[in-house]
């Protein structure tokens, strides 16, 4: 709502609705998994399973008639091992339903990146409002089968509200659907590749979480298969259009 009133300025484009909603779903269906994942899983695994979003990203973009490089192919072989040590440390049995659904998560997130640059002709004014108030309403009407939850108002909450809704939503999402205005999908990407990184260095500081063994290969991995993916296989000029 705050994106509609400020950003939006309480008006609505329609020809931004429906490709506003499809991203939407997306976004809903990739917020709902990663966040019920971390119930499972600890805050690192799920930042670099969520972080093979970008090498589905090349790979997707393939079915809509680019060229994948070599090194492309190498990034994703880079990153399915990494993702094999994240989540299988133990066999398969080691496999929680939180790596499944942040791996879910993952799968949606990469699409919604490929569409917001599909959709970047139009205004991310009207856009980024559309989708993210979608996401709103599907988190609310979701929130009753989490059961017994109570709101209690504090300090903390307040703080955590104010950097998830003003900044890691409002002011990330207008950012990132301005800028792929001017850059194809791929490379942004390879700028969220980044996020996993800070997402670890993060869950070190406030939850003091220890990355050892095979989390932290399948992290490298993931993190090589990234910048190898992005860096060194960026996509042909079809990858570029549209």
């Amino acid at each position: 709502m705050l994106l509609f009133i400020l950003v939006a300025r309480g008006r609505l484009d329609h020809e931004a609705l429906g490709p506003g909603l499809v991203l939407g779903v997306f976004l809903s269906a990739g917020y709902l998994c990663q966040t019920t994942g971390l119930l499972y899983t600890t805050a690192s695994k799920s930042a670099f399973i969520t972080g093979f979003s970008v090498i589905l990203v090349p790979v997707i973009l393939v079915f809509r008639g680019a060229r994948l490089r070599p090194a492309a192919a190498a990034g994703a072989v880079l990153g399915l091992a990494g993702l094999y040590f994240l989540v299988m440390p133990a066999g398969l049995e080691g496999v929680n339903r939180g790596d499944v659904l942040t791996l879910i998560a993952s799968v949606s997130f990469a699409f919604h990146i490929v569409l917001v640059g599909h959709y970047a002709r139009l205004s991310f004014l009207h856009l980024v409002p559309v989708q993210v108030l979608l996401v709103g309403l599907v988190a609310l009407s979701a929130s009753p089968l989490a059961g017994g939850l109570t709101l209690r108002w504090s300090t903390r909450l307040a703080v955590a509200l104010a950097i998830t809704s003003v900044l890691a939503t409002a002011f990330a999402f207008s950012v990132q659907s301005w800028a792929q205005q001017y850059t194809p999908a791929a490379h942004t990407a390879l700028i969220f590749a980044l996020e996993p990184l800070f997402a670890a260095i993060a869950s070190r500081l406030v939850v003091s979480e220890h990355l050892g063994g095979k989390v932290l290969q399948g992290a490298v991995l993931i993190l090589s298969g990234m910048v190898v993916s992005e860096i060194w296989g960026g996509m042909g000029p079809s990858a570029m259009e549209g």
